[in-house]
């Protein structure tokens, strides 16, 4: 490459160079302004529009749209719902009072037992034989006993007096031998449905024998265990309402039937046992059953979950005053629940509390609902801005 193509070249990224620098540095506009060279600004070739525009004022925005709800009332500890197990009211296991051979059966399962109905008996041959023995004892000393009294004065006194003694005794024996006999029938202490019956003639008993159960169903007990804190709130008669796990929907009113006398130190509860009616028989004991019962709780407003932020100071919501400005209101939560917090703070019902566009909002700034227009307020510059601080 010769001389001058070298010059040229160095001439060319020289300029280039000094170009770029007087483009991309800020201070290249004060060296060039000593040396008597003014540097063009951008925009002058449309007369300065763009930077009479940036000097009037900032452009117009819209104030950002939220969504809200209302304040509700809300109570807390309103309502408790626990787990319990139903029993029959009167549940008895019937045994045989003796051991001895089946020989009767008269009930099957399922059957509706009255109270002293006979449900079996036991073979009773020799027990009749020995009421047939005391009866004939005791007709025997009743004639021996009436004899002596119709004798004459020759008969000495102390003869009668066995003879009236010995009539006694066949008594006793007679009803000795009736009773031995009745418990050989196996009955029904009380009223109620029978269980399955595990007994067939010929078996061989004892007293510890279980022939049956029999349940007495016409009102179940239901016991449950309650959070001590609603210990105070309880009170004897108080409605519940059962719902069953079996029968999901139906409804069974009942009431609180007894109260435990002392908490549970382990888990701190207290048991109680609630009576609900089985009219339609629909019920069986041993059913799992879901126990709700109502309290007067306090009252507090109540926001949607989504609305409660936090910061350094606690808990707060943002609130739609009438003029459409969000107003930063400071909170106490009370209780969660999973549709609504309660909370504590200057809230009124129906006011409308932000859900929804919350990351925009800030303190005294104008927002819009949608379907609303944004207010909007004019500057020193003639242009349009919103009512939003920054």
């Amino acid at each position: 490459m010769n001389l001058r193509r070298q010059i040229l070249l160095a001439s060319v990224v020289l300029l280039g160079g000094v170009a770029l620098w007087v483009g991309l540095s800020p201070a290249s506009s004060t060296l060039l302004s000593k040396l008597g060279v003014s540097r063009p600004v951008p925009g002058s070739e449309s007369g300065g529009q763009a930077a009479n525009g940036q000097n009037g004022g900032q452009r117009a925005q819209q104030a950002p749209f939220v969504l809200t709800v209302a304040v509700a009332p809300g109570r807390i500890n309103d309502r408790l719902s626990a787990i319990g197990t139903g029993e029959a009211i009167q549940s008895v296991v019937i045994t045989p009072q003796v051991a001895g051979t089946v020989a009767e059966v008269f009930v099957k399962s399922g059957d509706h037992i009255e109270k002293s109905a006979l449900l079996a008996r036991l073979d009773n041959a020799e027990q009749l034989i020995a009421r047939d023995q005391a009866q004939v004892a005791l007709k025997s000393a009743r004639e021996k006993a009436q004899a002596y009294g119709n004798m004459t004065s020759s008969v000495a006194r102390l003869d009668v007096f066995n003879a009236r003694i010995a009539v006694e005794a066949a008594q006793l024996a007679l009803d000795t031998a009736e009773l031995n006999l009745k418990r050989r029938d196996i009955v029904a202490p009380i009223s109620g449905i029978a269980g399955i019956v595990t007994l067939n003639p010929g078996d061989n008993v004892t007293t510890q024998s279980a022939i049956l159960t029999l349940d007495d169903r016409s009102e179940l007990l239901v016991d449950y265990w309650v959070p001590e804190r609603f210990s105070h709130a309880l009170k004897i008669g108080m409605p519940v309402e059962a719902t069953s796990v079996a029968r999901p929907g139906d409804l069974f009113p009942g009431a609180i039937e007894a109260i435990d006398n002392r908490i549970d130190q382990t888990s701190r509860t207290l048991r109680v046992r609630a009576r609900i009616p089985n009219a339609g028989d629909v019920l069986r004991a041993g059913m799992a059953f879901s126990v709700a019962m109502s309290f007067p709780g306090e009252t507090y407003p109540a926001v949607d979950p989504l609305s409660v932020q936090w910061d350094s100071a606690g808990a707060y919501v943002w609130r739609v005053t009438k003029e459409m400005k969000a107003e930063k209101v400071p909170v106490r939560i009370v209780q969660r629940n999973p549709d609504r917090v309660l909370v504590e703070g200057a809230l009124q019902t129906g006011d409308a509390i932000v859900t929804e566009g919350l990351q925009r909002v800030r303190q005294g700034a104008a927002v819009r609902l949608p379907g609303s227009d944004a207010p909007r307020d004019k500057d020193n510059g003639g242009g349009e801005r919103p009512a939003v601080k920054s």
